[in-house]
């Protein structure tokens, strides 16, 4: 008997066991529940006897009272992570293979050299794998072809190729140089890193692009290369184009916001467009930049920037973002853009919680000079820079050309001082020279070898190597200090898209410079607006709202009149002689009326590219102070600013702000100094009379005459000087 019940669990009754009682009819009452006069019928006499018996589970000694049961805790953003983590790893344990039916393992295995790239310090790593590639390809572009490909992972036990992972191998269609591959990569991994910038701000979605590799099959004739990525399930969809397309089908904001904030994080040096992928994993994009000579033949420069914003509308995450609207003409905001009829079907919405891309930083408020400073060397390598030294303290994500950044001058030498010396990433200008040659005639380094360094990577000390990263692993990044140096670096460089805030930034520079802008630091963005005038005069954008033969020309004039603001040199010339009715290239059929309104506004853009360092514009614009004519009605004849312009005209030996240095085959140095002493040894309209500087004028003349092999007039030039001194006298 006792053995029957030691499993029956004795503890004193609650209130739970008694309205649990199973025994109790249904439709008693309480009464009859504590034991009243009514009948019962249960078998029982007590509610102990019709408890159910209880295992003992886990813990044979149990408490004599009952345990409270325990309030589960919230847990903590780790551990949902975690939770999340491993809920994707089971699903893909579980998955099945999309390519199965291909039977990839029945293929050879095949030894491939595989070379990666470090977007951040510019280094390339080399290393072995096993594939096997199907020998028919399954897609074709208009360039390239893909093939399916299963890769080995370098952890698993024992070759099991059916768990492999999928890849897409691709290959140019046309024989190109090998170093177009590498290029490629450089591309794509760079604006992958621009992809974890973009995800730093928290917008509404993340976004990542590809990791793409190159593999080089070492056993085949020729060791030809082809490009390696995963292959991920879903719809592929080109979201834009580099030419300024965009989809009509797919309604999402995240790409084209995406884009432009590539702009405006990199400081108008460069613009991550051609997006196209599956969801938000983005694949082959293209990179314009400011100077259009990186990252292959679809680069189209600031045509392309020009080319997207044209069809580009600020919407709600750009807004979240903080990034400043392009401004636009009038009838082009009437018109609307592709963009703007997206957004309006688009379902991404913002959170709050989105960090703002600052445009202007407190690094460029202190430090102009660096900001705006010349650029440095720029170097065409695979590797880190072969001239970086303590000299060059900048990192070589903004030193190396592919990077699309010109990079800062030495003022922050101090912290970018250390930065340098953790990487180490120096490799002598011989060592660079060798690899450039390597690759270009198909021989690159042995296996194993570290292309940066000429080390394995196993023998690179652990401070260069950080960690290592595998293919599983989406960051480029591999160290916190890194991750943080280059979003500083990025922050620095941020600059809105506004044409109000791009003319006092340039207002602040020239102020502390106190000098025409150095040829680097001309405005991109007025170099974009400049671009889409010329557009809309060459019919680009397609202006279907006027009749044929015509073009949008107040779009047009829009946009010069906003590059012209940015201190473009070439925009200030063409509006100078529109208003003061000269013959022009530009926008050719655009005439105004010759009013005084008119003559005046000539006159002060013609003052503007003067002080830009336009040596025609200073002699025009002196001559007008001289005679007095074509000044409008805010001007008067004035000798002494006249003078001032024609001794500019003289000295300046710089380039202008557009790179150019005008010659002095119409207007020689010799006659600008005579007509100076002229006009000093006259007088008048606001210039004091004074033949002893006349006479050093002439002087002055003489020399250069003689130097020009005009000896008649250097003897003229030298009597005029010996007369004016005697006046003095």
């Amino acid at each position: 008997m006792a053995e029957e019940h030691a499993d029956l669990e004795l503890r004193p009754l609650d209130i739970d066991d008694i309205r649990s009682n199973p025994n109790a009819p249904r439709d008693c009452d309480d009464e009859e529940v504590r034991g009243g006069r009514g009948e019962a019928t249960s078998a029982i006499f007590s509610v102990a006897m019709g408890l159910k018996r209880k295992k003992v589970i886990s813990d044979p000694v149990r408490s004599p009272r009952k345990k409270l049961e325990e309030v589960p805790r919230p847990l903590s953003p780790s551990e949902m992570a975690i939770l999340k983590w491993k809920r994707a790893a089971r699903q893909a344990l579980h998955m099945e293979d999309p390519w199965a039916m291909f039977h990839l393992e029945r293929f050879k295995a095949e030894r491939v050299r595989r070379y990666r790239y470090n977007a951040l310090n510019k280094a390339w790593l080399e290393d072995e794998a096993l594939v096997k590639m199907a020998p028919d390809p399954f897609g074709r572009g208009a360039m390239r072809e893909c093939f399916r490909m299963k890769k080995l992972s370098s952890f698993a036990p024992a070759q099991n190729w059916a768990h492999a992972s999928n890849y897409v191998a691709k290959r140019y269609l046309e024989p190109v140089d090998r170093t177009t591959y590498f290029d490629d990569v450089r591309l794509q991994m760079d604006a992958k890193l621009w992809a974890e910038e973009f995800n730093r701000h928290n917008p509404p979605k993340k976004v990542d692009i590809f990791q793409v590799s190159i593999i080089e099959f070492v056993e085949r004739p020729g060791s030809p290369l082809y490009h390696m990525e995963h292959f991920i399930e879903g719809s592929y969809i080109k979201y834009n184009s580099n030419s300024g397309f965009i989809s009509s089908q797919a309604t999402r904001l995240t790409p084209h916001a995406f884009s432009h904030f590539t702009f405006e994080r990199s400081g108008h040096e460069l613009l991550v467009v051609d997006i196209q992928g599956v969801g938000d994993l983005y694949t082959d994009p293209q990179i314009h930049t400011a100077h259009g000579s990186d990252y292959g033949d679809g680069n189209l420069g600031v045509r392309g920037m020009a080319l997207f914003f044209r069809s580009h509308t600020c919407n709600c995450v750009c807004t979240g973002l903080g990034l400043s609207p392009f401004d636009l003409a009038p009838s082009e905001k009437l018109v609307g853009t592709p963009a703007s009829a997206i957004a309006q079907g688009a379902k991404t919405r913002l959170r709050g919680h989105e960090e703002l891309c600052v445009g202007m930083s407190e690094y460029e408020r202190s430090h102009w000079a660096e900001a705006f400073g010349p650029p440095k060397q720029r170097i065409r390598t695979y590797s880190s820079p072969p001239d970086f030294s303590h000299e060059h303290n900048a990192p070589p994500v903004l030193q190396q050309q592919d990077s699309g950044f010109r990079s800062l001058s030495s003022g922050s030498e101090d912290t970018l001082e250390d930065y340098s010396h953790d990487l180490e990433l120096g490799s002598d200008s011989e060592d660079t020279e060798t690899l450039q040659h390597q690759i270009t005639n198909g021989h690159l380094p042995a296996n194993g070898q570290h292309l940066n360094g000429g080390e394995r990577p196993s023998a690179v000390p652990a401070r260069l190597r950080r960690r290592q990263r595998y293919d599983s692993e989406s960051s480029t990044i591999g160290d916190e200090h890194e991750r943080a140096e280059f979003q500083r670096l990025v922050a620095q460089r941020a600059r809105p898209s506004t044409v109000l805030d791009e003319v006092q930034l340039r207002q602040l520079a020239r102020q502390q410079q106190g000098r025409p802008l150095h040829e680097s630091q001309r405005s991109i963005l007025g170099q974009i607006h400049l671009e889409m005038a010329k557009c809309h005069e060459n019919g680009r954008f397609g202006d279907t709202t006027h009749p044929e033969g015509k073009y949008d020309q107040q779009a047009a004039v829009f946009h010069l009149e906003q590059a012209a603001r940015c201190g473009v040199l070439e925009a200030l010339l063409v509006l100078s002689k529109v208003h003061l009715g000269l013959p022009h290239d530009l926008l050719g059929d655009w005439t105004l009326p010759e009013t005084d309104e008119n003559m005046s506004k000539g006159v002060e853009y013609l003052e503007h590219a003067a002080r830009a360092g336009d040596r025609g514009s200073m002699i025009a614009l002196a001559k007008a102070l001289d005679s007095g004519q074509g000044l409008g009605c805010h001007k008067q004849r004035n000798w002494q600013e006249a003078v001032m312009w024609y001794n500019l005209a003289v000295t300046t030996t710089d380039n202008d702000e557009g790179g150019e240095y005008d010659g002095c085959m119409d207007d020689p140095p010799y006659l600008l100094l005579a007509r100076q002493a002229e006009l000093y040894l006259e007088g008048g309209h606001g210039l004091e009379k004074d033949p002893a500087t006349a006479g050093e004028l002439y002087q002055e003349a003489a020399t250069a005459a003689t130097a020009a092999m005009k000896g008649r007039l250097a003897n003229k030039y030298y009597q005029l000087a010996e007369e004016a001194q005697q006046e003095a006298c």
